[in-house]
């Protein structure tokens, strides 16, 4: 059996991006006291993790109160649970609060069928989070993601320190 964790009372949920810009590994990492699950994850999981609970945001009142900065900070272990593959994300009302769940991502063979051994020994990370928390969240994750490398001017791609090949110079 994979990792199963739900976590309703969460200290802190974040994301971090280790390694240097173009070689950036992503992590998900959510603490409950002495509880913590990393999850390697892709900035486009991380940012996208980030825009769909901004717009659920959008419709609901505004937090009072946000996370300290610190517990945006990646604590050991920060060896990875699982790589990230499905994305659940939701807001309970009666709660009030919004729903996260990673699953591990799934082996397919050669036809793109999941391997049904894969599917039931996944691991999952279900967590709950307050309003105010997935503010702190989103807006963290976004200046992560767009610490990395800037974009080319002509083509949006990003640029390397060495160079780009650029699709709409050529």
């Amino acid at each position: 059996m994979g990792v199963f964790y739900q976590l309703d009372d969460v200290d802190a949920f974040t994301t971090a991006a280790l390694g240097r810009p173009g070689a950036r590994v992503f992590y998900l990492q959510v603490r409950q006291g002495e509880t913590r699950v990393t999850v390697k994850c892709e900035k486009q999981q991380a940012s996208a993790i980030a825009e769909y609970l901004r717009k659920v945001m959008n419709d609901l009142p505004s937090p009072n109160t946000k996370p300290l900065p610190t517990t945006f900070e990646l604590h050991e272990p920060i060896e990875p649970a699982f790589v990230l593959g499905a994305i659940g994300l939701g807001y309970d009302r009666d709660t009030d609060r919004l729903l996260v769940q990673l699953e591990e991502v799934v082996v397919v063979d050669e036809n793109g069928d999941p391997d049904p051994d894969a599917l039931e020994d996944r691991g999952h990370v279900r967590l709950l989070l307050q309003r105010g928390q997935a503010l702190a969240f989103c807006e963290h994750t976004e200046q992560v993601v767009a610490s990395g490398r800037p974009a080319c001017m002509f083509c949006g791609h990003p640029l390397d320190p060495d160079g780009h090949p650029c699709p709409k110079m050529n």
